[in-house]
């Protein structure tokens, strides 16, 4: 595919011309995929795109509210964006301005966030699936049976958990851990700690990230249940980090 004919996830057109060569990211996830597969391409990102723990670009914000003056004035040929993390007025407002937006969908699955990943990087920026994208789809392919059914909290005040159809749910299900709410119609829940402590569920899986979960922080609430924490980079982001992730969790939730 040639690159003036790249399409994003939600079938939107991304004019690019040429390999881009000046990207600002405004997902973690995305940024770390980029630096590590093509490096030197990031010359922005948000201040939550922490890895690679190397990079070093000016910072635009954050993915909800990216400043957009500093977006623009680093003169990019590309922004990666999420239709999760970002808002649709923010992308229509940089498209309008005639900056090219590829904007990755919600990714349900542990293989959707990896296709996705596989369009970016050899259509847009024209290179081979990276190494690390070929061992993550081997290590993930799998899914375990079911040894565990388990609560998954990602913020507290008010309690959000993992609901339908989530990346993150979809990791836990392939070591072996189901989410309760992973039927719900929802998302993102929004259930009482009273519901969340009679789910029936056997484990509650407590994330650093978005919200930060201690072990002085999150397992209180739960006194009858057994309660993992876990690193949020390596539950929710895809890219990298997920060939890391496949031990580090599966020892973890086991």
């Amino acid at each position: 595919m040639r690159n003036a004919e790249l399409i994003d996830d939600l079938g939107e057109p991304v004019p690019v011309t040429g390999e881009p060569r000046r990207v600002v990211s405004l997902v973690p996830s995305l940024t770390e995929a980029v630096e590590v597969s093509v490096p030197g391409r990031i010359v922005a990102a948000t201040g939550y795109c922490t890895h690679p723990s190397t990079l070093e670009v000016p910072r635009v914000g954050g993915s909800k509210y990216p400043k957009l003056d500093l977006v623009r004035a680093q003169r990019p040929d590309l922004v990666l964006a999420n239709s999760e993390e970002n808002r649709p007025e923010d992308v229509a407002e940089l498209r309008a301005d005639g900056i090219p937006v590829f904007v990755m969908a919600a990714a349900g699955s542990v293989p959707a966030a990896l296709g996705s990943l596989r369009r970016i990087l050899t259509q847009a920026f024209g290179i081979d699936e990276p190494g690390w994208l070929v061992t993550a789809e081997d290590l993930w392919r799998e899914v375990e049976p079911v040894r565990h059914r388990a609560v998954i909290p990602v913020w507290r005040k008010p309690w959000v958990v993992l609901g339908r159809d989530t990346f993150a749910g979809d990791v836990l299900r392939r070591l072996g851990v189901e989410n309760v709410y992973s039927g719900h119609s929802e998302r993102y829940p929004r259930p009482s700690l009273e519901e969340l402590t009679e789910t029936g569920a056997d484990l509650v899986v407590l994330p650093d990230e978005p919200y930060v979960f201690t072990q002085d922080d999150g397992p209180g609430f739960f006194p009858r249940m057994r309660t993992v924490l876990l690193s949020g980079r390596y539950l929710s982001w895809y890219g990298p980090s997920l060939v890391d992730a496949y031990a580090a969790l599966r020892a973890s939730v086991r």
